[in-house]
């Protein structure tokens, strides 16, 4: 007897349809897996056969089995199949009574009890089963939170292979989950520490608040101590709240790469990931025998930090170039081809010499000769920080001002400006397919979105020659400049607006700042 149920594959961020069917005949036991299987899934038959016998399905009889899985020229990895081999293997050998099992999509990996496990990338999956028209789908109580946010489709949470097997057959009833995605998006409030308990310091403040406001990159430069990580970590209190289809794209990325701590939940705060400066290229940009996300997607949507910027390998450093112009990555391996999502928010924060004191403006002597300096520049490289729209200089305040300065504005207040621009950019943009910010805008739209006053006109002009500024860096002037007048509500691009993006170019000034 042929049985038959579907399933899903993960490429990339999405998913693709896998039908199992299982044969059975009685005859010598065994147990054969078809269809391009990885040894994971090939392992299904001796968690399935253990599985079913725990869960009381046991049997005198011997059958010859073999299990398909189709497409059979589409790689199948993990044990996501466990669940439906065992429910299909049920069917065929007519100890499951259902006639409606090819209209449920089912995932799970099973231990040994018969126990239904957690698995990674359910959130496309359970996508995918809803696209092809699957009445429901049945997947690991440890994932239905994730799950349940898909509308039009029942999503049933099961524990065991039993309670699976007999909500199938009727036996039992299983109330299908649903969880509101809007809602949870609403009741998330970002944490984290707040930009008051930061004395000094305002103009990487204002660029913080200008680079969240447009998803600009920013580069921090300063001296061990002057405050560059106690500023970025506080971005996350600054962020704007994620819009539902947002939360959706950012989930299925962390759904796929299976990093969520605890039982699988659903993303609705922007990602912060900081990843230690030993990181290689392939965990930066994804990849990996069988591909995965790598940090420039785990930050979709969100922030990417690289404390100490100039101590990552280079190689790891030069693979940003890509991401961060396109916003995608493509990853080809001999197993897959896969794209990834990376639109993120690149905030690096570096020393500007190897002792950390060049032009640092305090008491401390820079230890470096010029060689040394420029060697140590050097690993970042030029094309890099072309595509850094701000960069700026971090000087230490000293400890006897510190009592004397006022506290700094809470995070609520920036937050509040932050979404009011992010709302202007967004009717502004609403036309425009994955365009959301200003840092997202392509070239050919610069024009129609940055309406320059004559005066403005003249300050790009200036600004172009004085800093002899790349086209893309030409671009990225004006896209802060947008992003500046939006902060301050206003329609056109003043003259002030392009002064003050330009301003926050350190390493083009003629002086270099902290630069050679």
């Amino acid at each position: 007897m042929i049985a038959r149920c579907y399933s899903g594959s993960i490429n990339g961020v999405d998913a693709s349809t896998i039908e199992i069917e299982v044969y059975a005949a009685k005859s010598t036991s065994s147990f054969a897996i078809v269809g391009l299987p990885d040894t994971a899934v090939k392992e299904a038959k001796d968690r399935v056969s253990t599985a079913l016998k725990n869960s009381g399905y046991k049997t005198k009889e011997e059958f010859a089995v073999t299990v398909n899985l189709a497409p059979a020229d589409v790689r199948k990895e993990g044990p996501i199949y466990d669940l439906p081999i065992a429910i299909c293997l049920l069917k065929a050998t007519a100890r499951l009574a259902t006639e409606a099992l090819d209209e449920y999509g089912l995932v799970g990996e099973l231990s040994l009890s018969g126990r239904v496990r957690r698995v990674r990338g359910i959130l496309p999956i359970v996508m995918e089963m809803r696209r092809i028209g699957k009445r429901a789908v049945l997947v690991p109580e440890e994932n239905v939170e994730e799950a349940s946010v898909v509308e039009g489709i029942d999503v049933i949470p099961v524990n065991t292979l039993r309670e699976a097997a007999q909500y199938l057959s009727g036996e039992i009833r299983i109330e299908p989950r649903y969880t509101d995605l809007a809602d949870l998006v609403a009741r998330d409030k970002n944490g984290g520490e707040d930009f008051a308990d930061v004395k000094g310091q305002q103009t990487a403040k204002e660029a913080l608040e200008i680079a969240v406001a447009g998803g600009h990159n920013v580069l921090l430069i300063g001296s061990p101590g002057s405050g560059k990580t106690m500023l970025a970590r506080r971005v996350p209190s600054i962020l704007p709240p994620m819009s539902v289809e947002e939360a959706l794209e950012v989930s299925r990325i962390h759904s796929v790469a299976g990093r969520e701590k605890g039982a699988g939940t659903f993303v609705t705060r922007r990602p912060f990931r900081a990843p230690h400066h030993t990181v290689s290229s392939i965990g930066l940009l994804g990849g990996g025998t069988h591909p995965m996300p790598g940090e420039v997607s785990l930050a979709h949507r969100g922030v990417l930090f690289l404390d100490e910027f100039a101590e990552f390998p280079r190689a790891a450093l030069e693979v940003l170039r890509q991401p961060l112009e396109d916003g995608h990555v493509g990853v080809s391996r001999a197993a897959a081809a896969c794209d990834y999502p990376s639109r993120f928010m690149l905030i690096a924060a570096m020393n500007p010499c190897p002792c950390g004191y060049h032009h640092s403006g305090d008491s401390h002597e820079c230890r470096c000769n010029q060689a040394q300096i420029v060697k140590y520049q050097s690993k970042v490289s030029g094309p890099l920080l072309d595509r850094i729209d701000l960069q700026v200089g971090v000087y230490a305040v000293k400890p006897d001002e510190l009592e004397s300065m006022k506290s700094g504005v809470p995070s609520a207040v920036i937050r509040e400006r932050v979404v009011r621009a992010r709302e202007i950019q967004a009717e502004r943009y609403k036309g425009l397919d994955g365009v959301i910010t200003n840092a997202d805008l392509p070239g050919r739209y610069l024009k129609d979105a940055c309406k320059l006053t004559d005066a403005a006109v003249k300050r790009v002009r200036h600004t172009i020659e004085s800093l002899s500024l790349s086209a893309r860096a030409y671009d990225r002037v004006l896209r802060v400049s947008r992003t500046i007048a939006d902060l301050k509500g206003s329609d056109a691009v003043d003259e002030e607006h392009v002064f003050a993006a330009a301003a926050f170019r350190e390493l083009d000034r003629e002086d270099g700042g902290f630069w050679l």
